[in-house]
């Protein structure tokens, strides 16, 4: 996040806290509670969030080296992104075009070539063309080169790879990233290294898991034996990006900054910096690390599952590094588990005897601003 904008949210936090408020949208919104169960609105979800839009499959530090290879499925479209020999990404099908097996699974390094397990077609990494067909003779007249990996639009930008899991257009990276970009530069996150990473399954619509993200409202009555004792209950600012947002949640800590220079105060340290990379993607700046949550549909709108991640600025050097980031991973792991889904499955359970709307109040701008953006998206494509 470049100096300034630090500079200028510090003083907005500084006039709220002052005022005891919190950033506030114009009125209410209400959202039906039947969209987080219905199996039509979760169809529209799949078609469209979960195979037209970019979506974050990986950092780059996760394939650092040419030949580092990751695979993904959560969208329900099996993804093969590799480090090709020049350094930059592809991204293909990861499918034989032969019969269809996967290629590869999980990530990887000292890829060269895609060969399939079940009938040794081959496939080359960097352009994803068939180079190898065994025992020729029996497909006489196919043409190799219509029977390359399907490209998948991809782009790397700021550490972070997108790819889009449906065959198109490219990704045009600033009408994607809407002003994302300008603090992701900021943010040097080519530099950190994976640490951690779980998978999750709830079972709740994976909109719920995003909306625990976009108010600080419940955490005196929720969290109020984790998180609480850190974070200001009811205290945000919020920021449209496009279809993305960045929503700040304030630290008890922010006072230490009344008196520091514009030029040499550090926010990041002092809040959780929250943003949706829209659809589905939560991506939390922490003081000395950062998250990522990448959600998606389960089996069915009463399902979804959940790609965590946690990095660090640097390489674990030392079991007590080592112990104190895994103490993180495992806080997260307990607010999560232990207090968010239990509470979010009994409402999901409950959305099936509502016909009503939810409530959105005015302290709750990022909330209402990814339903917004959801509904408007789904509506044009309809």
């Amino acid at each position: 996040m470049e100096q300034q904008v630090q500079y200028d949210i510090t003083k907005r936090i500084f006039t709220l806290k002052d005022n005891n408020t919190t950033d506030l949208a114009k009125d209410i919104y209400q959202q039906p509670a039947q969209d987080y169960v219905s199996a039509h609105v979760d169809a529209n979800e799949r078609s469209l969030l979960f195979r037209k839009f970019p979506l974050l499959v990986c950092l780059s530090c996760e394939i650092p080296e040419p030949g580092d290879y990751h695979c993904d499925d959560f969208s329900g479209t099996p993804i093969i992104v590799v480090r090709k020999s020049d350094s930059t990404v592809a991204a293909y099908l990861n499918i034989c075009r032969h019969r269809g097996a996967r290629l590869a699974c999980d990530t990887g390094s000292g890829l060269r070539q895609l060969r399939c397990p079940y009938h040794a077609w081959s496939y080359a990494a960097d352009s994803g063309d068939l180079t190898s067909v065994p025992f020729n003779e029996g497909f006489t007249g196919l043409d190799k080169s219509d029977y390359g990996l399907i490209k998948l639009p991809v782009i790397e930008y700021g550490g972070l790879v997108f790819v889009k899991p449906e065959a198109g257009q490219d990704i045009v990276p600033t009408e994607f990233m809407s002003g994302f970009e300008r603090d992701l530069n900021a943010f040097n996150i080519a530099d950190y290294h994976h640490f951690e990473s779980r998978v999750l399954v709830a079972d709740i619509n994976w909109k719920i898991v995003i909306d625990t993200f976009l108010e600080t409202y419940h955490l005196n009555t929720l969290h109020r034996e984790t998180i609480a004792p850190i974070l200001h209950n009811n205290l945000t600012t919020f920021d449209p990006m496009g279809n993305h947002l960045r929503m700040i949640a304030v630290r008890k800590t922010i006072e230490q900054l009344r008196s520091v220079a514009p030029d040499q105060l550090s926010l990041i340290e002092h809040t959780a910096i929250v943003y949706v990379l829209f659809p589905n993607t939560v991506f939390i700046m922490q003081g000395d690390h950062l998250e990522t949550w990448r959600v998606y549909p389960g089996d069915g709108p009463n399902q979804s599952r959940m790609h965590v991640s946690l990095y660090t600025p640097e390489a674990p050097s030392s079991d007590s590094a080592r112990k104190y980031w895994a103490k993180n991973m495992d806080l997260l792991m307990a607010t999560v588990l232990k207090e968010d889904f239990p509470l979010a499955e009994k409402i999901q359970k409950d959305f099936s005897i509502r016909d009503d709307n939810l409530v959105f109040g005015r302290n709750e701008p990022a909330l209402q601003h990814f339903h917004r953006c959801l509904t408007r998206q789904l509506k044009s494509e309809n």
